[in-house]
């Protein structure tokens, strides 16, 4: 069976977050257990440049987007094992970002989807019998199958699958414009079809009119049928809950290695991790210019600065937490302005105890994760969440809000048997947390039994993609 991932990222030629990591790990998963998995992706200006020698160019065509008629390259290069094709055109590939002007990506991923369906087969030499399309960027792939190919006897037996890695993001635009870059008849521009509240919705579209619909984890794909999480869309999701699936997603295990990874001051696996962390924890904390004195805790956030990831909570109770505690906080990650003004607020105040890297710093990130004792992860709502898998893998524990992934991935301790990964509260609201982090300190300071426990447990973790993988492959199998 031969699958074609089609997204906008892919890690590490361009990503902003965890798609462009799932994209990378999931394909090439699913290629060890004998599939040809294959994907592509827009060719953006930073992989033209940091790939220039490495791309084959195949063929070019002319895309026809309502009266534009757009030039669509087609290279081609390999990518950890992995075959992946780019569609090249500079006037909407040919920018800094990877993301610009909402309008502008509702036009230019418009372009991109009907680029894809043009390329595939002869063009590029691969017809896949399912594709897998990833958030709103691809969405719209299954009604242009509907509207513009169902004459093809190929076409009309490609399957489709769409995943879900955030349900806040739908691509919402006006219907003049979409139908015009997409080519709709009219009879498309209902309720029941492309509109929602009137407007055209990329993802909505995705979820009535793809074969199958995944999310990046179980308790998620539960929680989006809820007024709550279902961004507006649950009411769609439930009326198709017969397809919708929850897969957890994975790490890459091999780059997240704290036995093999060059970036932290001295690797350690589950039998050392003691020395290791202590080493680690030493060496961060000095770069950071924190006082040294005493084994103190180290909090740890590495995060986008949004709403999304609970940073209020932390923030609310932040000067109470370093008060009343003689724990160590570093925060690194970029975001709301606002929220960046706020967390230097708290460094600021706190400034023996609290460290703010407000940038993205990749190599500290990883020096983190192996220096930090407890992982803080207050999210209000996480779809699947890689942070808090790769902080246990490197044996630091996670305090998180348990909802999504962060449900599916940390057991909360229990202090009747001695169980868990991590620690957890339920509801939205500051003092949970503040009370979750000092129960957490609590025990790393008088009970390392206890604790020693815990992180052995977390180490232990299977995070692999192993088991997800082959989860799609027998959601793909259902096609045959």
């Amino acid at each position: 069976m031969k699958i074609l991932f089609a997204g906008s990222e892919l890690n590490p030629l361009a990503h902003t977050g965890g798609l462009g990591d799932v994209m990378a790990a999931l394909p090439s998963a699913i290629r060890k257990l004998g599939y040809d998995a294959r994907v592509i992706m827009p060719l953006y200006k930073q992989i033209k440049i940091n790939y220039r020698q490495e791309l084959k160019f195949m063929r070019w065509a002319m895309i026809k987007l309502g009266w534009r008629t757009m030039y669509s390259g087609l290279f081609q290069m390999t990518v950890n094992d992995v075959p992946v094709y780019f569609i090249d055109n500079e006037y909407y590939f040919g920018h800094d970002s990877i993301y610009l002007d909402y309008s502008f990506d509702i036009e230019r991923f418009s372009f991109f989807q009907r680029a894809v369906l043009e390329a595939l087969g002869e063009p590029m030499g691969f017809a896949p019998d399912v594709l897998h399309l990833n958030d709103w960027q691809t969405a719209m792939i299954p009604v242009l199958l509907e509207a513009h190919h169902s004459e093809s006897e190929y076409y009309q037996n490609l399957k489709t699958v769409l995943t879900i890695h955030n349900l806040k993001y739908q691509g919402v635009h006006g219907r003049e414009q979409v139908q015009d870059y997409l080519e709709l008849p009219d009879h498309f521009f209902s309720e029941a079809n492309v509109l929602k509240d009137g407007v055209p919705n990329f993802l909505k579209v995705g979820i009535v009119y793809s074969d199958r619909v995944t999310t990046v984890s179980p308790t998620y794909a539960k929680e989006i049928l809820t007024d709550y999480y279902g961004e507006g869309l649950n009411g769609i999701l439930g009326a198709h809950r017969g397809k919708l699936r929850g897969i957890l997603n994975g790490l890459d295990t091999d780059d997240y290695n704290p036995a093999t990874d060059q970036r932290i001051a001295k690797n350690y696996d589950i039998s050392s991790w003691k020395s290791g962390k202590a080493y680690c924890k030493r060496t961060l904390e000095k770069e950071l210019g924190f006082k040294s004195g005493g084994d103190k805790p180290l909090l740890a956030m590495i995060t986008r600065l949004a709403d999304q990831k609970g940073i209020d909570l932390l923030l609310h109770i932040g000067d109470e937490l370093l008060e009343t505690t003689q724990a160590h906080l570093v925060i690194i990650g970029t975001g709301d302005p606002h929220l960046e003004y706020r967390v230097r607020e708290l460094a600021d105040r706190h400034p023996d105890q609290m460290h703010a890297l407000i940038s993205f710093e990749p190599d500290k990130a990883r020096k983190l994760y192996a220096a930090s004792d407890l992982f803080l992860m207050p999210s209000l709502f996480e779809p699947c969440g890689l942070s808090q898998m790769i902080a246990m893998r490197y044996g630091s524990l996670p305090v998180v809000r348990q909802t999504g992934g962060l449900t599916d991935t940390v057991q909360p301790y229990n202090r009747f048997d001695g169980s868990g990964n991590g620690f957890g509260f339920l509801n939205i609201n500051a003092h949970e947390l503040l009370y979750t982090i000092k129960h957490a300190i609590n025990l790393y300071e008088n009970n390392p039994g206890a604790w020693d426990k815990l992180v052995e447990s977390a180490m232990s973790g299977d995070y692999s993609w192993q088991h997800s993988a082959q989860e799609y492959v027998s959601l793909y199998e259902e096609f045959k």
